[in-house]
């Protein structure tokens, strides 16, 4: 057996389930904001697009996808980043993925090379870096581990605002990186890294040579409409970088469309890295369901939606706060759907006193992070993810208020 499977944590989803059980809710209506999955309805033509396409089961799809769906994607994000028409090559730069947690965890196993043995196996190359923020998306550490190398956590407090500090990374550390997985906006934090922050990374990454691995899916759930959160394609388009070299972009419909379970996203960026990429999910048999391509098209084409569903997020998000105040200490996230909140203590004990007390379940912060000297940078930080109809937001963040004021 792989012995770096011993190597990975628990998910912060099983921790939350072990640190809940033997506990009962308060109540019959118990209000989940645990888990980041979007609850609003999915559009409805795309599911017309997905049962309409079901004469296509009884193929075997392309790994590399269909040209259609290619198009599609480097279409959207022409659009969406004000890029020349041409700017992203659907044959060589774009790879459609199932859904992009598979895609950033494959992303290191293809990047990360291993040192070679005397039979010429290639075996773990423990000297390798894969840097992260933290906290973070527990895909990238698994990633790391599974591609034997070592994680760099990078913490992520408030006194940085919540983002990496790239000069805090030592000389010796960088020439060891070869691969740097970064959030845009943040999950869990909300947090959105503009064009000098990317700038800086992609300054480094030519000097030591390692890859940026973007995460973008995040990416249309943003608090001001006048605002998007910039890309790393747009980046590299405005610094002339238009081969994207040592860039890959992750994005997908889960977040954008509501389509989670419909596990549709695509990779972009370098020709070279996608060529690469796409020899390994060859072998690893990741290929997108023609039914899915076709509802996946349709999705990227249209933009009403998405700007209903954010609108949809960004009251959620202004009235939860308004109804929570100063209870706990946060600050409106610039993207995403999710309140990454300061209880002023004991995370773990908060979840789980405010799940007992009164029915409402939230992840503990410190499950997403962990200790770098000897400290754990999401510690008394909670995440709440605003992903419920409003009114039942409202209603979790009305019991939260009331647990909070109970206690004080």
């Amino acid at each position: 057996m792989n012995p770096n499977l011993a190597r990975l944590y628990d998910y912060p989803f099983t921790r939350l389930r072990a640190l809940l059980n033997g506990s009962s809710p308060a109540g019959d209506n118990a209000i989940s904001l645990s888990v980041g999955e979007p609850q609003h309805p999915p559009p409805g033509f795309v599911l017309e697009a997905l049962t309409g396409a079901l004469d296509g089961l009884q193929r075997y799809p392309a790994t590399q996808g269909s040209e259609p769906l290619r198009d599609a994607i480097a279409n959207w994000l022409c659009r969406r980043y004000q890029l020349p028409g041409s700017a992203v090559d659907p044959a060589s730069q774009v790879l459609p993925v199932q859904g992009t947690r598979e895609a950033l965890f494959a992303a290191a196993q293809f990047i990360v090379a291993g040192q070679s043995s005397s039979n010429n196996n290639s075996i773990a190359n423990n000297n390798a870096l894969v840097a992260m923020p933290s906290p973070f998306y527990q895909i990238y550490e698994g990633a790391a581990f599974m591609a034997g190398a070592q994680p760099l956590y990078l913490p992520c407090t408030s006194a940085n605002g919540f983002k990496p500090d790239l000069n805090a990374v030592t000389e010796a550390q960088w020439k060891r990186c070869q691969l740097f997985y970064i959030c845009n906006p943040s999950n869990p934090t909300g947090t959105v890294y503009d064009s000098s922050f990317y700038a800086q990374l992609l300054s480094l990454a030519d000097r030591y040579d390692f890859i940026v691995a973007s995460d973008e899916c995040y990416s249309e759930i943003y608090l001001d409409e006048d605002k998007p959160t910039p890309g790393l394609l747009q980046v590299c388009s405005a610094l002339g970088r238009d081969k994207y070299e040592r860039c890959l972009v992750f994005n997908s419909l889960s977040k954008r469309s509501n389509l989670a379970g419909l596990r549709s996203g695509f990779v972009v960026g370098d020709a070279n890295l996608i060529t690469a990429f796409l020899r390994y999910r060859t072998y690893h048999g990741s290929a997108m369901p023609l039914h899915h391509q076709a509802a996946s098209i349709v999705a990227w084409q249209d933009e009403e939606h998405v700007i209903k569903n954010r609108a949809r997020y960004r009251d959620k998000i202004l009235r939860s706060s308004e109804v929570l105040g100063d209870r706990l200490e946060f600050e409106l996230p610039a993207g995403g759907f999710c309140l990454w909140a300061n209880c002023g203590g004991d995370d773990e004990q908060f979840a789980l006193a405010l799940y007992r007390e009164k029915g409402v379940t939230v992840l503990p912060g410190s499950y997403l992070a962990r200790d770098t000297n000897g400290e754990n940078p999401a510690s008394g930080y909670l995440r709440l993810a605003l992903v419920q109809p409003l009114e039942q937001c409202l209603e979790a963040a009305i019991r939260i208020c009331d647990y909070i004021d109970a206690k004080a």
